[in-house]
């Protein structure tokens, strides 16, 4: 959410952001007509308030005619503030200088390229088949569209990987969390996902809560309304959980094989930082060298893509995606994202800390350390052998009881 004396004193810069991320300009507009009219509103019910409080006891008609007054200005007020509220929670965050502008993906940035790339002839669904490590068709029939069983070594590499990422994080100072994955609303309108993302998010019928797409909600969630001291920042926790997302955006693509599946599980970062661009923009290169890091470590080729503004969601100030090279579809594929929401979430959610007399809201920042399966089309496209075994990353055999997989 962004504060309404910014938008006020930003107007045309506000506009310009809403145009560059795909988001009606008019919006601006209607917010500050919007805010306008809460205000004479607010004070018209406190003028008649304060009158009414002047009145003796010997008033009693008066000050009943004065409180009937007042009840069609707070039912006007009830509307015009839920209708401010919406508005204000669809505006979106301003974004970094160095954002590259533009409508859609095509428009993003390489600004990293490590490893070769090698071209193979197997994709991960034939590799998958012969060596029963993956099963789509008892997916789908169990499941439905976009369902999987992983099976036997598969199974073992896909917790070897998360494990390794979890820990990697502890090491790095994080404090691991097991969150829920059941969620109310307010979470999903905290992190931002709502009211923009609706349609990705599984709602449970009988109950009013959602399947998290991602523990990044449920991680600032945790946090909500709190208030620091400056010393103790940054909080940096990492969740590691399973994920739900319908991708109904998504229809049409990638419909075969583990790259945009109903359900997977991830290890995910988030850091609440001091209210400082410099600070927060630290923080992503950070985490985005973790990512890397872990990457490098498993020997497998990406880019990093510094993301445009068209392409990047509402509330991102500045974003980084990694795609890691995936031979079946002769090309890179999304497995990481980075991202810095400055102010924008913890406004939603009222977290903040004490700067001396002042109280300001932390900058908040979200990671993908890892994600599985999607990673393993990555690994077992890029480990395959020409006899038809695949190799098991040197980093992960520590966790596993074999160093290679083959045939049965």
């Amino acid at each position: 959410m962004m504060d309404i004396k910014f938008i006020k004193e930003n107007t045309q810069e506000m506009k310009k952001v809403c145009e560059n991320k795909n988001i009606d300009p008019k919006n601006i507009d209607r917010v500050l007509g919007l805010d306008e009219k809460r205000r004479k509103l607010i004070h018209q019910k406190e003028t008649l308030r304060a009158e009414q409080n002047k009145l003796g006891k010997d008033d009693i008609a008066k000050a009943r005619e004065l409180k009937e007054k007042q009840k069609p200005i707070s039912d006007e007020l009830d509307k015009v503030e839920k209708e401010y509220e919406e508005l204000m929670l669809s505006l979106p965050n301003v974004y970094s200088k160095d954002t590259p502008v533009g409508k859609d993906e095509s428009f993003n940035k390489e600004v990293y390229r490590w490893g070769d790339v090698k071209k193979f002839k197997k994709s991960h669904i034939e590799l998958g088949k012969e060596l029963d490590l993956i099963d789509f068709e008892k997916g789908v029939q169990t499941s439905g569209f976009r369902g999987y069983y992983l099976k036997n070594e598969a199974v073992l590499i896909h917790f070897a990987l998360l494990w390794h990422a979890l820990l990697k994080m502890v090491k790095k100072g994080f404090s691991p969390m097991f969150p829920p994955t059941l969620l109310r609303e307010f979470a999903l309108i905290g992190s931002g996902h709502f009211p923009f993302g609706r349609e990705e998010v599984y709602k449970i019928k009988s109950e009013d809560v959602y399947l998290a797409g991602t523990s990044e909600p449920s991680l600032l969630a945790y946090f909500k309304d709190e208030l620091f001291e400056e010393k103790d920042l940054p909080k940096k926790v990492c969740g590691f959980s399973q994920c739900y997302r319908s991708e109904v955006g998504s229809y049409g693509k990638d419909t075969k094989g583990l790259y945009r599946v109903h359900e997977f599980m991830k290890v995910e970062q988030v850091v609440l930082c001091k209210n400082s661009v410099e600070e927060s923009n630290k923080w992503l290169e950070k985490m985005r060298g973790y990512s890397e890091e872990i990457i490098k470590e498993l020997k497998i080729p990406y880019r990093v893509l510094q993301i445009c503004a068209g392409d990047m969601g509402a509330g991102k100030y500045k974003m980084y995606d990694i795609e890691m090279w995936m031979p079946s579809r002769a090309g890179y594929g999304e497995t990481h994202s980075d991202s810095n929401l400055t102010d924008w979430q913890s406004r939603r959610l009222n977290i903040k800390y004490k700067a001396g007399k002042e109280k300001k809201y932390v900058h908040a920042l979200n990671n993908t350390v890892l994600a599985s399966p999607r990673i393993l089309i990555a690994l077992l496209e890029n480990y395959q052998k020409k006899d038809g075994s695949i190799g098991i990353p040197k980093v992960l055999r520590k966790y596993l009881p074999f160093k290679e997989i083959k045939r049965k």
